[in-house]
């Protein structure tokens, strides 16, 4: 601020800029904090910059209004061309036109304000409990036998109802009677839902298939009570389901978000929760038409098939004769088959040798084993004492005498079953096993050379006391013995035999199966 020596008065000069700067804090420092109900003037939308920029108005003043970029994102109802809206901000000017202006921090709809912010975060807060999730929706029956109503029971919505049910499907109707606005309207629309949903299928009033809470349209105060919290839950909660039909078709509460179908009126709903009588009817009626004609065709077809497939039959005899051929070559060749089957059987059988040298091993085996088992025996007898007398005894250091004592009697008896049982099985096993042995001893016996003996025969035995198999290869004066049944005498060869023949590098031919090949 500036003063000029030749100033005919002595009042303060200012600047543009200063008094601007003037204004500019003094309105800001009065009006930090206002609410202004006004309606929206100039409104196209944000600037590219982000920022908006319209005015308030009413029927004799105008205010400039400004919406910074940050503020108006957070918005949670965007400002519209003609809305009457109450804002909340500050009021400041422009000193590069001279204006003054409100810069809003909010804003929201004139008259239901409060009630717009409750009911945008009652509906945050039961959307994110999933009551108005899609998938927990449930589909309408398509022929309900009985439907109940909550609405008021003296008003045009109920007869609305009533006569297009009449009119499209004739049933059951159940009016819950309820108000429909003020303080008690939501807990007895809660409480009629919740009522119907606790009705028996066989009582004395039937139960609903579909449920229809019905109100004419009003205001956002007149709605009021279909937003309440109560109402909400007992609509998710319903195990039957619900048809919203609140309001005209531009009104909307929270009980249209929570219902499993909102009806754009009651009118609607009645259209939705029954089919068309008349319809169903002619549907019906083409069905059955369409069935018999669909069921003649099929016996047509099926007769004609039938035809067709008795003319392409063969006959018996055609049909059978391929099995029969298939019969009688098998039959032809089961003779061959089992008289092969026999020569192969007799092969096999030919061909198992039992020598006296394996007889001897297996009977050698045999007297060892046994031989084991009985030096076994005693010692895993006693071992077996042994061990049950230690048991006993460590089971009866901790037991009184009685028990004991029966203890004692028990193991006694189960030692001795064990001990008769021990003795009977190793009897029976050496007797099998002895029955074994003199199979098998018998079994030698009979295949023995000394069998042979007996019979009249002897055994020829050279110097080195190897058996003489061929007359070729002695010689006259070789010394020889020969073995009898009874014992063994010497001899001399006799005779000008043509000398000792020497052995020839060619295999024997081995003497057929069960026959003896000659001793000499």
């Amino acid at each position: 601020m500036s003063q000029r020596s030749d100033s005919p008065t002595n009042a303060a000069e200012f600047t543009v800029s200063e008094i601007s700067v003037a204004l500019k804090r003094t309105v800001e420092d009065t009006y930090g904090n206002v609410r202004v109900r006004g309606e929206i003037s100039g409104y196209r939308g944000p600037h590219s910059s982000g920022h908006a920029y319209f005015a308030l108005k009413d029927d004799r003043a105008r205010l400039e209004a400004v919406i910074w970029r940050g503020t108006f994102s957070r918005l949670k109802v965007r400002p519209e061309e003609g809305m009457e809206v109450i804002a909340s901000g500050k009021l400041t000017t422009y000193p590069g036109s001279s204006k003054y202006q409100i810069v809003i921090d909010t804003i929201e709809p004139a008259g239901a304000g409060a009630l717009m912010a409750l009911l945008e975060e009652r509906k945050r807060r039961l959307a994110a409990e999933g009551l108005f999730e899609q998938a927990r929706k449930r589909r309408l029956p398509y022929m309900p036998r009985v439907i109940g109503v909550v609405t008021s029971p003296t008003g045009a919505v109920i007869r609305d109802i009533i006569h297009r049910i009449s009119d499209r499907f004739p049933l059951h109707v159940v009016v819950w009677p309820v108000r429909v606005q003020g303080e008690t309207a939501g807990e007895e629309v809660a409480a009629a839902v919740a009522g119907f949903n606790a009705f028996a299928a066989d009582g004395p009033v039937p139960r609903p298939d579909v449920l229809v809470v019905a109100r004419g349209g009003g205001s956002l105060e007149d709605l009021w009570g279909f937003n309440d919290e109560a109402v909400v839950r007992a609509v998710a909660a319903s195990s039957i389901p619900v048809i919203s039909a609140v309001g005209h078709e531009t009104d909307w509460t929270l009980i249209d978000l929570a219902a499993d179908v909102r009806a754009p009126t009651p009118t609607g709903a009645a259209e939705i929760a029954v089919p068309v009588k008349a319809e169903l009817e002619a549907g019906l009626a083409n069905l059955a038409a369409r069935l018999g004609g669909a069921v003649s065709r099929s016996g047509d077809r099926k007769r004609q098939a039938l035809r067709a497939a008795a003319r392409a039959l063969p006959s018996a005899d055609q049909l059978l004769a391929l099995p029969r051929r298939r019969f009688d070559e098998a039959a032809s060749r089961l003779g061959r088959g089992l008289i092969a089957n026999l020569e192969g059987k007799r092969l096999r059988l030919g061909g198992l040798r039992l020598t006296p040298a394996s007889i001897a091993r297996r009977i050698d085996m045999a007297r060892r084993d046994v031989s084991r088992l009985s030096e076994r025996l005693p010692n895993a007898h006693a071992a077996l004492r042994r061990e049950r007398r230690h048991r006993l005894d460590r089971v009866t250091a901790g037991l009184s005498i009685e028990p004991l004592q029966r203890r004692l009697t028990n193991a006694g008896d189960r030692l001795a079953n064990a001990s008769r049982r021990g003795d009977r099985a190793t009897t029976i096993r050496l007797e099998r096993l002895g029955d074994r042995l003199a199979q098998s001893v018998r079994l030698l016996d009979t295949l023995s050379y000394h069998s042979v003996l007996e019979r009249g025969f002897a055994l020829v035995h050279d110097a080195s006391g190897a058996p003489v198999k061929r007359a070729a290869a002695l010689s006259a004066g070789d010394a020889v013995s020969l073995e009898f049944a009874d014992g063994r005498a010497g001899a001399v060869i006799a005779g000008d035999g043509g000398g000792k023949e020497k052995p020839r590098s060619r295999p024997q031919k081995q003497p057929e199966p069960g026959k003896q090949g000659s001793l000499f």
